[in-house]
């Protein structure tokens, strides 16, 4: 499976609206399917909205949700990626991506980066993950999801692409006030994006929100990069689905031209990280 077919969908997505925002879901998954998709991914907290940890006892599913079961089914062997407030065992609520296929949750991935700052409110509601996990697709493509802020802190990117990841995907829900008005959040997203694609050499699914929540208007601009940085396909600031074909040949050029991966030092940055988790907890 050297080529592949991915899809980033732009929505909108209300707070709080759990069936609307289901059948919104199962609309793009049809006419992904119909578009011959792979992988479809859509953006953080798609079924639950920008601020649903605010809600989270209300609006938390478990991988056996009925909801996420209905939307595995409609996918068939795509593999699409949704984004909800999960509940773990012992009543904990974490901001999560489930990836669906066949009918069944096939991973779930915690949010580890969690942003709070500025506007956002993450750490007041949810549990941080733990793992940096690799969903394998076929002999080639490894897939690994990082949630928004997660793509701001390098160190998991890097433990990503050294652990084999081959395609990065990236829901993020990013509001053009989050931050603050001396930081430029669309065009952040340009750099943050191109910088990784092109560093580690693996393609980049970006998947943004659109419309209005509350005084946050968020900007879309959902793009696709190859792993050379270079844009095979973006969105504007309106509902959209946009596809792109990525060639795991690109990926071995790419690598080999920018051994970044190859060179990426992990026995010294292990040894650095020991060294600085000692003088943190001492």
């Amino acid at each position: 499976m050297s080529l592949l077919k991915v899809a980033a969908a732009q929505i909108e997505t209300p707070l709080g609206e759990l069936d609307t925002n289901r059948r919104k879901h199962l609309d793009v998954i049809d006419d992904a399917r119909a578009a011959g998709v792979q992988v479809l991914l859509f953006p953080e907290l798609s079924l639950a909205g920008h601020s649903g940890g605010r809600e989270a006892p209300r609006l938390a599913l478990t991988p056996d949700h009925a909801t996420l079961r209905e939307l595995s089914r409609a996918s068939g062997d795509m593999l699409t990626v949704v984004g909800g407030v999960e509940e773990a065992p012992g009543a904990l609520f974490f901001n999560s991506a489930f990836g669906l296929s066949g009918g069944k949750v096939v991973f779930v991935y915690r949010k580890i980066n969690l942003a709070t700052y500025g506007r956002l409110e993450d750490g007041k509601f949810f549990g941080a993950g733990k793992d940096v996990r690799l969903h394998p697709m076929g002999s080639s493509w490894q897939a690994c999801v990082m949630i928004c802020a997660d793509l701001w802190n390098p160190a998991l990117v890097h433990v990503a692409a050294m652990s084999g990841a081959s395609l990065l995907l990236a829901p993020i829900s990013s509001a053009r006030e989050a931050v603050g008005e001396a930081f430029d959040n669309s065009e952040g997203w340009a750099v943050n994006a191109r910088f990784h694609a092109m560093t580690y050499g693996f393609p980049l699914v970006l998947a943004n929100r659109v419309g209005r929540e509350g005084d946050l208007s968020f900007w879309g601009g959902s793009r696709i990069l190859d792993p050379t940085g270079r844009m095979l396909a973006q969105a504007g600031d309106k509902e959209a689905l946009i596809t792109a074909e990525i060639d795991y040949e690109s990926v071995r050029q790419a690598r080999f031209l920018l051994p970044t991966v190859r060179d990426g030092a992990a026995a010294l940055l292990a040894r650095a990280f020991a060294r600085l988790a000692g003088e943190c907890a001492s």
